[in-house]
């Protein structure tokens, strides 16, 4: 369970790795280092069977193009909906920032740092006391990314577009949430 965690907060560093984290040259914010190293420490998301297979299911089909190897689709799926739901994200909206981050490639890099399926700033790693935390590992990337993406979402009191801008760096601009919502209708059948 521990090297669980290590991955989601690693996922998280990615996360916030991406364009959006670096355009700015302010210090990391201290609630959301605090937040993050509780992210650390926390289970199962479905609470019925079914419930879970018929998202399974559904969702697997949905990331195939991406992920050709079953059961590693299956698996980030699962971690994908226990993170997001722990932070009361919408799974879909989790699996539309990774699509338009990083394509579903958990060893993705971007120009500026940022790693891993949600692009986590390895910042974090020391921010919050875990320089050793592997932003590449999906449910260290996935606890850091979901953790993030959640204080922002709180910050700007439920306004999605907001939060995903500040996510990417972009505050003020419309253009990355735009990427997100497309994706979630295009890929995830979510309209917004």
């Amino acid at each position: 369970m521990r090297t669980a965690v290590s991955t989601v907060v690693l996922g998280l560093a990615l996360l916030l790795s991406g364009p959006a984290h670096t355009a700015t040259n302010t210090q990391p914010d201290p609630e959301l280092r605090s937040k993050l190293r509780e992210a650390v420490k926390a289970s199962e998301s479905f609470d019925d069977r079914f419930d879970a297979e018929v998202w399974l299911v559904d969702m697997s089909g949905r990331t195939e193009r991406w992920l050709d190897n079953h059961d590693r689709r299956l698996d980030i799926l699962r971690l994908v909906h226990r993170e997001a739901t722990r932070r009361d994200l919408s799974p879909e909206v989790v699996l539309a920032v990774i699509q338009v981050e990083s394509g579903f490639d958990r060893f993705a890099i971007s120009p500026v740092g940022a790693q891993g399926l949600m692009q986590v700033m390895p910042f974090w790693k020391k921010e919050i006391g875990r320089p050793d935390d592997n932003l590449t590992k999906i449910e260290t990337n996935l606890v850091y990314g979901t953790t993030i993406l959640a204080h922002y979402l709180e910050r700007e009191d439920g306004n999605l577009a907001k939060a995903l801008a500040r996510y990417n760096g972009s505050v003020g601009k419309t253009w990355y949430a735009e990427r997100v919502f497309n994706a979630l209708e295009q890929y995830f059948h979510v309209n917004r």
